[in-house]
C-alpha cells in the first residue's frame, strides 16, 4: 500500500491533484482543505495517502496532515460512508468542530451542515462518539457548536453562500465568541 507521496504538482483540479514522483504521475483525490492549502503547479508537495482498493478500483486519497487522514479513515469505517462521502464531510468544517459535533452527539449539526441524512448522522455519532470524546478538549462543546451554527446562519443572511461562510469560519479561531467570530469571518470574506 502507498502511505505517502512526495513529488511535484503537475495538475490541480477542484477534486484531485496529479503528483509526479519518479517519472510517474499519481492521481490523488483531495479534501477541500488540502486543495485550499496546496500551492501552484510545479511546487513540491508531500501528502499522506489512503489507498482505497476494490475489485475494480484503486483510488488514492491525499491529505496534508496525519490527523486529517486518520479522521478520514475513521469516517470510512462507518457503514454507509464511502471515501467520497468522507471527503465531503471533511469539507464542511474543521476536524475539531466535527469531532465536537460527533463527541456531543449533535446529529442536527451533521445533517444541517453536510446534507447527510439523519440515520447516517446517527450512525456516525454511535460508531465514533467514544473515539471523539477522548480527543475533545473539555469545555462547553454544545454551546460552541450552536455558536458555530449561529455564525454560519448570520453570514448566510448577509448574502454569502454556505460554502463561502464555512470556508471563512474554518479560518477563524474556535475559541472566540460569536460576534467576534462573525467579524473575523467578514474580514476574511472581504479580503477576497
Amino acid at each position: 500500500m502507498i502511505g505517502s507521496i512526495k513529488g511535484k504538482i503537475i495538475l490541480k483540479t477542484e477534486k484531485f491533484l496529479i503528483v509526479e514522483t519518479g517519472g510517474v504521475g499519481y492521481k490523488i483525490s483531495i479534501s477541500p482543505d488540502t486543495l485550499s492549502n496546496t500551492r501552484k503547479l510545479g511546487d513540491e508537495i508531500m501528502l499522506w495517502i489512503h489507498t482505497h482498493v476494490r475489485e475494480d478500483i484503486l483510488d488514492l486519497y491525499g491529505f496534508l496532515n496525519r490527523e486529517e487522514l486518520e479522521f478520514f479513515e475513521m469516517l470510512i469505517n462507518v457503514s454507509g460512508i464511502g471515501p467520497k462521502g468522507a471527503l465531503s464531510i471533511l469539507g464542511i468544517a474543521s476536524i475539531e468542530t466535527l469531532q465536537r459535533a460527533i463527541g456531543t452527539g449533535d446529529t442536527s449539526y451533521l445533517t444541517k451542515i453536510s446534507g447527510i441524512g439523519k440515520k447516517t448522522a446517527e450512525k456516525i455519532v454511535i460508531e465514533l462518539r467514544d473515539k471523539m470524546t477522548s480527543k475533545m478538549k473539555t469545555g462547553n462543546e454544545g454551546a460552541s457548536l450552536q455558536g458555530e451554527l449561529d455564525a454560519l446562519e448570520a453570514l448566510k443572511s448577509l448574502g454569502y453562500s454556505q460554502n463561502e461562510a464555512r470556508e471563512a469560519l474554518k479560518k477563524v479561531s474556535s475559541g472566540l465568541n460569536i460576534n467576534t467570530k462573525i467579524k473575523e469571518a467578514l474580514k476574511i470574506l472581504g479580503g477576497k
